[in-house]
This record gives C-alpha cells, structure tokens and sequence, in this order.
C-alpha cells in the first residue's frame, strides 16, 4: 500500500476543515490585543523547533529520527487542537487564529528549519549503517534514493514549498471561501469534518504503525521518551512564557494546546511525499507522537477540567 494516497487527502480534508473555522473578526480583535496571538506564534515557530533540537542532540538520535523529530517541530497547529481548546474552556478563537497563521507562516519556515537539521545530520554516518538500529528501512535510502546517500542529505525546497502550498494554503483558502460564499453549506461541512478529524488522524498513525511495527518496535523505548520529553517540556515552556508576560487563564491554556499539538498529518506527508523525502520510515517519530500527544494532551484537559 502507499501510504501516500491515504496521506494526502487526509491532509487536504483537514485543512479545508481549518479554512471553513476561519473568522476575519476573530483576526481584528487579536489584532488589538496581540501578546497572546504573538507569545502563541513565538511558542510553536520558536520555542518548539529550539526544544526538538536539544532532545534530538540530548538523546544522540540516529540521523532518520534526528530528521524525524525536527519535523515534527517544524508542523505545528494541530487540527485537533481547537477542539481541544474549547473542551479545556481556552480561547477558541486564538486556537482556530494560531492554528491558521502557523499553518500558513510554516509553509516557507519548514524548509529554513530542516535545512538546519540536514546539516546536522550530513556528518552522521549513512542511514543505513547498523549503528541506526532500524532493520526495515528501504534499501533504496542507502542507494541515493530522493536525495538520501551516506554522505550528505538533500533538501528539495521548491517542491516542498509547492507542496505545501498544494495541499495546505489552497484547501485553507477554498475552506474559508466556501464560508463566505455559502455559510449554511459550510457550517454543516464543517460540523462533519470536525467530528472526522480526530479519527481519521488516528487511522494514519494506525496505517503507519502497522507498515513500520518492526522498526517501532526496536525503538519504542528510545522514541517513546523523546516524544514524551519533547510534550511534558513544549507543555513546562509555554505555560511559563504565557504567564510571564501574564495572559489571561484562557489564553495561557490555548497556548499550551497550540504549542504541544502538532500537525502530526502534515509531517507524514513530508516525509512519505515521493516529491520531498520519499521514505515512510521518516515518519515513525510523527508517529508516535501523534498517538502519545493525544494521551498527553487529554491528561492535561482533564487537570485542567477537574480545577
């Protein structure tokens, strides 16, 4: 199976979904009283990309899952996450904001981080090497195969921002049109595509899970705490950020969703797209964090809930 055909239309339907929660008045009243919607933006195009690369060097990741994990940083505004927001009582309209702008600003940030973390990883040795302790990645990544060799790694920018672009900025715009356009329409589009989003989010992860279990398996312990490490201290930052410039309670709760749920979907599409990285094996760190961060997550709504 390609998991890419599951990908990718999973991506787009949650994008549209993203562009028909889209409110221009939401924007303007942010726009007057901006340190929440600025600490929020600090915090996911910052902070978190900052964090991936300390654990990654902390934990002395193998240069697949040093990638891995860095992109996940890189994909923040997690399409649960408004969902999230509104049942832990925070600003919705800063979640469904941030999600937005973060989606939007990452399409031309994405490359500039990765690149960073390629170079980082072009002294690791190759990919394949057994030091990496992965038994089932592709043979065709030791043969050179979309721009991976032993020696260097190579990031394909122009197609990974007409990428984005394809399959992020246009069903945004063509979700926030139809608000415009047809509003019924829309507003019951998108009562279905939210009560969808958290599943079929799920059912990616399970797909991915499923094709990479041996792999997963091997380093579950090793990913398992650097996704653990990278939640509980994406959560610790930005709640003290939040209160240090002294944000309402809502707002700092909104934050806290924002920063720690990513757009696992949006990484998996990266890392599996044969037009950027073409190795599905890439996505295992997104992965699990997008099945761990949900428990995380709930727990702390649940906290959050019971005070």
């Amino acid at each position: 199976m390609n998991s890419i055909f599951i990908v990718i239309p999973i991506l787009i339907v949650l994008m549209f979904g993203l562009g028909l929660s889209l409110n221009l008045s939401d924007f303007k009243s942010l726009a007057k009283k901006p340190a929440a919607l600025i600490t929020g933006l600090a915090g996911q195009l910052v902070v978190l990309p900052a964090l991936a690369f300390v654990i990654a060097e902390v934990f002395s990741l193998p240069a697949l899952f040093y990638l891995g994990v860095i992109l996940i940083a890189c994909c923040p505004g997690g399409s649960s996450s408004n969902v999230f927001s509104k049942i832990a009582g925070g600003n919705v309209a800063l979640s469904i904001t941030l999600t937005a702008l973060s989606s939007i600003i990452t399409m031309f940030t994405i490359p500039l981080v990765l690149q960073i973390a390629l170079n980082q990883c072009s002294g690791f040795e190759a990919f394949a090497s057994e030091s990496f302790y992965v038994s089932d990645i592709p043979n065709a990544i030791a043969q050179n195969s979309a721009g991976f060799t032993s020696e260097k790694i190579h990031l394909p920018v122009g197609k990974l921002l007409v990428q984005n672009i394809v399959l992020m900025f246009v069903p945004i715009l063509l979700g926030f049109l139809m608000t415009k356009l047809w509003p019924n329409a829309a507003k019951n589009t998108d009562k279905v595509i939210s009560k969808i989003a958290f599943p079929a989010l799920m059912l990616l992860a399970g797909i991915f899970f499923i094709q990479h279990h041996k792999t997963i398996a091997e380093n579950i312990l090793l990913l398992g705490a650097v996704v653990l490490a990278m939640l509980i201290l994406s959560i610790a930052v930005s709640a003290l950020i939040s209160r240090a410039v002294r944000l309402q309670k809502r707002d700092r709760k909104t934050i806290i969703i924002e920063v720690g749920m990513q757009n696992a979907a949006q990484a998996i599409a990266i890392a599996s797209s044969p037009f950027i990285f073409n190795n599905s094996a890439l996505a295992i760190p997104a992965i699990i964090y997008a099945l761990l961060m949900n428990v995380v997550l709930l727990i702390y709504v649940a906290v959050v809930k019971a005070k």
